[in-house]
């Protein structure tokens, strides 16, 4: 029964984009990426199926999904940046005893975007959920735009890419997929601790 309605949701996600092309996804990617967060798995792997079937080209199916995550990762990020500090702010002065946050520990948030900003953005795009609202401390905390920006496409374009190749070579096989996303899910998952432990390995290192 899961694989028939999964099979059903695909199967209208692929009219939709059909009919609305590289717009189409380029929207829902920012609406992922932003105030309205969805799966990615259901836009970009259906594009990687039409990519198959040569109705739909690769690399404008990826800068349509790169560019949606971008934009959908800037309104996040500048929400954050302008609304985020007064908020907050507001809510220690008022009732910061109660939600035990006090300047301290947002002061902890701010040393630690500056030190380690880049690479918890980056890993961030590649992780469910988190991927959606890894902006927010990014922007909360005043991250360097430009560094903000390179990271963000670099973590987005790995996992845009990632999820139309899934799509390319399934194709139609969606039964496959909602019996294995899971595994995935974890192969991902493992990519993403590979890279940050890389990454403490290589700040030790330059420390010493």
């Amino acid at each position: 029964m899961l694989i028939g309605l999964f099979h059903q949701l695909v199967e209208i996600l692929l009219s939709i984009i059909r009919e609305m092309g590289y717009f189409g996804i380029f929207i829902g990617m920012i609406l992922e990426s932003s105030f309205f967060p969805f799966p990615s798995e259901i836009i970009l792997i259906p594009a990687g199926a039409l990519v198959a079937k040569g109705e739909m080209v690769f690399i404008f199916v990826f800068l349509a999904g790169l560019l949606g995550s971008f934009v959908g990762a800037l309104i996040n990020f500048f929400l954050a940046l302008y609304l985020g500090r007064t908020t907050v702010n507001f809510l220690i002065s008022k009732y910061g005893k109660f939600l035990f946050i006090n300047n301290s520990r947002v002061k902890k948030t701010d040393d630690y975007f500056k030190k380690h900003g880049e690479i918890t953005t980056f890993v961030g795009r590649l992780i469910p959920i988190v991927r959606q609202l890894i902006s927010l401390p990014a922007g909360f905390s005043k991250m360097n735009l430009f560094k903000f920006c390179l990271f963000t496409n670099l973590g987005a374009g790995l996992w845009t890419a990632i999820l139309i190749y899934i799509g390319y070579f399934l194709g139609d096989n969606y039964s496959w997929l909602n019996g294995n996303f899971s595994i995935t899910t974890l192969i991902v998952l493992l990519l993403s601790l590979i890279i940050v432990i890389i990454y403490i390995l290589w700040n030790r290192k330059n420390q010493k």
